[in-house]
């Protein structure tokens, strides 16, 4: 194949992705409502200090407990903090957070499950065992018990995540891994000479990528679900850390207010929803029995 031909290959793969993205949205519109409300919550946050008109940590006890007005335009909490900037900055720490939790997770399992399902035999079984362990226990569940051993802190929380995240990628990924390793340019890389890591990682887990990608996507929202949920038990940051969770706890305790937990609380939900909207696009993309 002349380079030429090679070129023409490629832009017309990425013609076919472009027309079939645009053709996602046109059948399904959440799509690009979902990556409108996450790329508005991604900047807003990156940002923070150039929108947000307080500092997160700013007190002014003679505006306490104040409803929603021009001054503050989303109220203030039990101290005179802005609730406004409270959640821009809070923001960086809950989002920046399920990322870390899926990305970690994610390689970490996937890992696992691809050599694995490559090697078999006693390895699989012995693997998959160990991956089974961490599957028995409810994820929320184990999740408190680590962040608890571990010590209350936003580094042990996505610690205790990621250790309870990664055993779906290694579940998932063992199972593509099993399904692709008996295709056709398997058997002719391994007829090339080439070896078991290169087959696997060069060859097998490249064509195994596009379900992993929709899981990464779905799970971010249930990360940052969850993160948020270990800060509203107390096991995430300190109680006067701007983040999501821990601020809907804060508001709980003065509900009659109900600016204090309802913004922080809608952050939460509208980013989820929004990448659970993107996720089940590119599952529509990437699955071919979905294509239809």
């Amino acid at each position: 194949m002349t380079s030429s031909t090679f070129s023409l290959t490629r832009e017309s793969g990425w013609r076919k992705r472009v027309g079939q993205f645009g053709f996602l949205l046109r059948r399904n519109p959440l799509v690009l409502i979902g990556i409108i409300i996450t790329v508005i919550w991604v900047l807003a946050s990156l940002f923070a200090s150039q929108i947000a008109p307080y500092g997160p940590t700013q007190i002014d006890v003679n505006h306490r407990l104040e409803a929603p007005s021009q001054q503050h335009i989303w109220g203030t909490d039990e101290l005179g903090r802005d609730i406004f900037s409270r959640v821009l900055y809070g923001g960086r720490i809950t989002i920046i957070a399920g990322i870390a939790v899926i990305v970690f997770g994610s390689l970490m399992g996937s890992f696992v499950g691809a050599v694995s399902g490559y090697l078999g035999g006693n390895w699989d079984e012995l693997m998959m065992r160990f991956t089974e362990l961490f599957l028995a226990f409810p994820t929320i569940i184990l999740a408190m018990a680590i962040t608890a051993a571990l010590g209350p802190d936003i580094r042990n929380a996505v610690l205790a995540l990621v250790i309870v995240w990664w055993p779906s990628y290694a579940r998932l990924m063992r199972g593509l891994v099993l399904s692709a390793k008996n295709n056709q340019y398997v058997d002719a890389a391994q007829s090339l000479g080439a070896t078991n890591w290169y087959i696997l990682f060069q060859t097998i887990v490249p064509n195994c990528l596009s379900p992993m990608l929709v899981l990464t996507t779905l799970d971010i929202g249930n990360a940052i679900l969850t993160f948020a949920g270990l800060s509203f038990l107390g096991l995430g940051p300190e109680p006067t850390t701007a983040e999501w969770g821990r601020m809907v706890a804060v508001g709980i305790d003065f509900f009659d207010q109900w600016w204090m937990w309802l913004f922080p609380g809608l952050a939460i939900a509208s980013l989820v929803m929004a990448l659970n909207f993107i996720g089940d696009g590119l599952r529509d993309v990437l699955d071919p029995r979905t294509r239809k």
